[in-house]
């Protein structure tokens, strides 16, 4: 996750950077869900069998916290058709791990809020584009007005709100829109997920390279007009880490004398952190290192969380600086602050965790 309007603020001020020292769990705490969207990597459906039971999930939030685990991100899934989500949240919070809720919005209303509220620091809503490619993107009409309404719900709430909006092929013609929504909404997050093939996402792709760098360096651009506005918006990306290196050129442009200080900030973010600073348990209790890897480290059932957290192979590979990549990736000189990028994303296209990225725009 690439905090861009954060760091851009940090590069610019005086104060030290201090890096995240915990770890961020991506929890996905149900497959069920009310919509039927084409990039969902969980390929989420009706399905309930093997959740994870609330006393199972619940026997786990000592251990997450031993780990380190700091954020637990709940999603699913519509994570709200779990009728036990904000006692898992509540008891994750008592634990002193603050808890996001990521959702399709669609089952935020006046009756829940509240529950929400008391629940939750963050909510995560939501939108792919103008409403009929967002209602074509996630099969259901009305989807966008619905989850546009929750958005607004919880602004007025006071609760801590972000709009997210996956870029692909299908919905890249969307962006300028989606900059323009935030500003007129005054949401004060705008979180841009590239996509990663996974679940019904492999049927999708990104846009080709060279539109590619175009539409990361729009999203660059504007994370700096709304700094040097002062537009309150913080500007995020995740899921491909060469964003930076963009960020770092045209920081370098602006301010090169505080180039030297941006750099030194990504250096110590470190580019991709699946398996380092960034773990998953699906609803099955399988532990990833992101939600959206082919492969397993255990499962919360056979064995306690600690220990899967803290001996695996794979984990082992991910864990090195910098990693032992092949293709582009072995001789690249942004391999400090990008880390080789999505790895699951490397192993779909070549069978290899090692493997180079095809989804890195770089030239």
């Amino acid at each position: 996750m690439l905090r861009i309007s954060e760091y851009i603020r940090k590069a610019l001020g005086n104060a030290s950077n201090t890096p995240f020292g915990g770890v961020i769990l991506i929890w996905n705490l149900t497959n069920r869900c009310n919509l039927y969207c084409k990039h969902c990597y969980s390929a989420a459906n009706q399905e309930v069998e093997g959740e994870l039971s609330y006393q199972e999930a619940i026997s786990l939030v000592p251990q997450l916290a031993l780990s380190g685990v700091k954020f637990a991100i709940l999603s699913g899934g519509e994570p709200l058709l779990r009728e036990d989500i904000y006692d898992i949240a509540r008891e994750l919070r008592r634990a002193g791990i603050r808890t996001y809720l990521s959702t399709n919005g669609l089952l935020i209303n006046k009756e829940n809020i509240g529950d929400i509220k008391s629940s939750f620091d963050y909510v995560g809503i939501s939108l792919d584009g103008k409403p009929e490619t967002h209602d074509l993107f996630r099969g259901k009409m009305d989807s966008f007005e619905r989850a546009l309404r929750s958005l607004e719900l919880c602004m007025e709430e006071g609760i801590r709100t972000g709009l997210r909006f996956t870029l692909t092929q299908s919905t890249a013609k969307d962006l300028p829109f989606i900059f323009n929504l935030a500003e007129e909404i005054g949401v004060p997050k705008l979180y841009i997920s590239h996509l990663v093939s996974a679940g019904r996402g492999v049927r999708l792709s990104n846009p080709q390279k060279r539109q590619y760098r175009e539409l990361v360096r729009f999203i660059i651009y504007k994370a700096f007009e709304f700094h040097e506005k002062g537009i309150g918006i913080d500007v995020v990306t995740g899921n491909n880490e060469a964003d930076a290196v963009l960020l770092q050129e045209e920081f370098s442009k602006r301010y090169p004398d505080r180039a030297e200080k941006l750099y030194d900030i990504l250096l110590s973010w470190g580019g991709n952190q699946a398996g380092v600073r960034l773990v998953n348990i699906d609803h099955r209790g399988n532990v990833k290192p992101d939600p959206f890897f082919n492969d397993s480290l255990g499962n919360v059932r056979e064995r306690s969380f600690n220990q899967i957290w803290n001996s695996n192979g794979l984990l082992s590979f991910l864990r090195k600086r910098p990693r032992p990549l092949k293709g582009r990736c072995s001789t690249c000189k942004y391999i400090g602050i990008c880390n080789g990028n999505s790895r699951a994303r490397a192993f779909f296209y070549s069978g290899n965790y090692a493997g180079e990225d095809p989804a890195c725009y770089l030239s």
